[in-house]
């Protein structure tokens, strides 16, 4: 099952949220937030944990999800 990472509005600004980190990550710009969330998350596949950025518009709409599937490299070297 893949790590869900979302970006969410938070008053002026936006979060960045995931059930694997305690604390949000607080940015004034959404596409900073879903930057980081997107190399949060490709970071999380690289290590063999796959990983889907979920982006929500002001609205509560989702505006798009991004799928980051565990890394191949990662798992061969893990089986060998």
């Amino acid at each position: 099952m893949a790590l869900r990472i979302s970006v969410v509005p938070l008053g002026d600004g936006w979060a960045v949220r995931s059930p694997s980190f305690e604390n949000d990550m607080l940015f004034a710009a959404g596409a900073k937030a879903e930057a980081a969330a997107r190399d949060l998350a490709r970071r999380y596949a690289d290590r063999g944990q796959s990983a889907e950025v979920a982006v929500f518009l002001r609205d509560g709409a989702l505006a798009g999800r991004f799928l980051h599937p565990a890394s191949a490299r990662f798992m061969e070297a893990i089986s060998a």
